[in-house]
């Protein structure tokens, strides 16, 4: 058999737990998908779109491929700028703005007092595209309050980082009824199978192991900020299952690191626009995976710094 093509119980359970209706909730192919869908229900060719450069780029391709304007605004000390977005939508008459809290691919987040606050100056005619993939593992008073009345604001969730199901690909959509509707036009409704929506109910469920993944998070945390700081590195604060750690130099240099942590066996990732292409992005693992960046990084840095110099 298909999956339900309404997600029913995923979206009631989901609902219980947030303490809205049904209708506030759309399940979806992870939040990339809902992403893609967002952008082909408001964005025309040259409409304007506002997000941060160097912010995930998933969103971008969807805006492009659906003909938009993206129009990008710097980061502020790693932070994505509520500010800065919120300016350059009113400047552009922007129909959609995204951030993403916490942040990917710095691991920075704000406080709900300071989301709370973009959401209130959001200028007329613009919807703001609220990413929480990460908001489980971020402190206490990061998420504002879910207001499921306010039409221009669209929070999504995911199973896919502290549930640990990414490839199941369920995420979910949170937001005014009128606008969940939408997604009725346009979403694949056969998309969701029945494998993935029978996990995210259960993940769901078991509170217990969200609580013990939110307690080896914390620890994995702790071990990649040791390992930078052994090898003379700067870990940045993060509310997230991965640490951006500051290289001390350029992108150049961040990403001969990267190269050499590969020659070791050891897969990270790093951010692509400057200034906060001099990070690597170190993700959370087992003990036994962090040891290996323990033995690798030295290796990786010695081989920077030689070809740096060379």
């Amino acid at each position: 058999m298909y999956g339900d093509p309404e997600s029913h119980d995923l979206r009631h359970a989901l609902a219980q737990h947030h303490r809205v209706a049904p209708e506030n909730i759309m399940v979806g192919e992870g939040i990339d998908g809902l992403l893609g869908l967002v952008v082909r229900l408001y964005v025309g060719a040259g409409d304007a779109v506002v997000t941060s450069a160097g912010a995930y780029p998933t969103f971008n391709y969807h805006v492009t491929g659906f003909g938009g304007a993206l129009h990008m605004v710097p980061y502020k000390n790693d932070h994505e700028d509520p500010n800065a977005l919120i300016a350059k939508a009113t400047e552009v008459d922007a129909k959609l703005i995204y951030i993403a809290n916490p942040d990917n691919p710095m691991g920075s987040w704000h406080d709900a007092a300071r989301m709370q606050a973009m959401i209130d100056a959001l200028p007329d005619g613009c919807m703001l595209i609220f990413d929480e993939a990460y908001i489980e593992l971020a402190p206490n008073g990061t998420a504002p309050a879910i207001d499921t009345t306010a039409p221009n604001v669209l929070r999504m969730r995911t199973f896919s980082k502290a549930h640990g199901l990414a490839g199941a690909r369920v995420g979910y959509a949170i937001g005014a009824a009128d606008v969940i509707i939408g997604f009725n036009k346009v979403r694949n409704h056969f998309g969701m199978s029945r494998i993935g929506q029978a996990g995210a109910l259960a993940a769901l469920q078991d509170k217990d192991w969200l609580r013990h993944i939110h307690a080896e998070v914390g620890t994995a945390r702790d071990t990649i900020a040791a390992i930078a700081g052994e090898n003379g590195l700067t870990p940045l604060p993060s509310a997230t299952n991965f640490v951006a750690i500051d290289c001390g130099k350029d992108g150049a240099f961040a990403k001969a690191v990267l190269a050499g942590l590969i020659d070791e066996g050891v897969f990270v990732r790093m951010p692509f626009v400057a200034p906060q292409d001099r990070c690597i992005r170190v993700s959370c693992g087992t003990a036994p995976q962090l040891d290996a960046f323990r033995n690798a990084l030295p290796k990786a840095l010695a081989r920077a710094i030689h070809e740096n110099l060379g």
